[in-house]
């Protein structure tokens, strides 16, 4: 047979219509996944900012209806009521199972705010742990912060009994099995404050830093994808 006599000269840029669309849409989706994980960023790094300079100032907890900013250091007075607290379930320390301990402090002329004294174990024996607390008047200081939440929250049925065990409950639950209303926000108690277990407090979630990395993996590998498709769509140009 003979020989045609035509040679490649060079490449040229020419993508198919199929290529094209589906490295565009790739592209796109990768870019999205990296724009989210850079918002989430600074949301984070706010967040953990506010935490680091939280107790700059000690503040008198406002009665009005705007609570301070979160994880404001806030001081407030009133009387535990120890007969009737609340236990987080589904709490995790150092790996470890637990529950959150959540008394209320009964305020005069004001809304009762629920006192996060901290977390303790679950017991072998399945006994709930000694919350006792003197209902004696005091004055407490903590971090102004929200109840603990998660994605999904379920129904809970707590019973009749006190402490109530409950799982990422609201506000709003809590003041109907307390009946009575309930201020906006709950105390992180300080770790230097009596009749408290183990309050080790950090800002929620991941770190800043890692939603940082997780932007910067999905920007990479975006700008692979364009490249690789580039490359790919690079078509020989032949001459006679």
């Amino acid at each position: 047979m003979a020989a045609t006599g035509q040679r490649p000269t060079g490449r040229v840029f020419r993508p198919s219509i199929k290529g094209s669309i589906a490295a565009l849409a790739g592209v796109a989706f990768l870019l999205g996944l990296a724009g989210w994980q850079w918002s989430r960023y600074l949301e984070k790094q706010a967040l953990w900012d506010g935490f680091a300079s939280g107790t700059d100032q000690l503040i008198e907890l406002p009665r009005a209806a705007v609570p301070p900013k979160r994880f404001s250091h806030v001081q407030v007075s009133g009387r535990y009521l120890g007969e009737r607290q609340f236990l987080l379930d589904n709490m995790s320390h150092d790996g470890e199972a637990g529950y959150r301990v959540l008394t209320p402090l009964d305020r005069p002329g004001a809304e009762t705010i629920l006192v996060d004294r901290g977390w303790v174990p679950h017991r072998s024996s399945g006994r709930l742990p000694d919350l006792a607390v003197s209902a004696d008047s005091r004055t407490l200081t903590g971090r102004a912060d929200l109840l603990p939440r998660r994605g999904v929250n379920l129904t809970d049925h707590p019973g009749k009994e006190w402490p109530k065990l409950m799982s990422y409950p609201t506000i709003d639950a809590l003041e109907r099995e307390l009946g009575r209303p309930l201020y906006p926000q709950i105390l992180l108690l300080d770790a230097s404050a009596p009749d408290a277990f183990v309050r080790d407090w950090q800002p929620p979630g991941l770190p800043p830093a890692q939603h940082l990395g997780y932007a910067i993996t999905w920007l990479g590998c975006a700008l692979t994808l364009a490249f690789l498709f580039m490359r790919a769509s690079r078509r020989p140009v032949t001459q006679s």
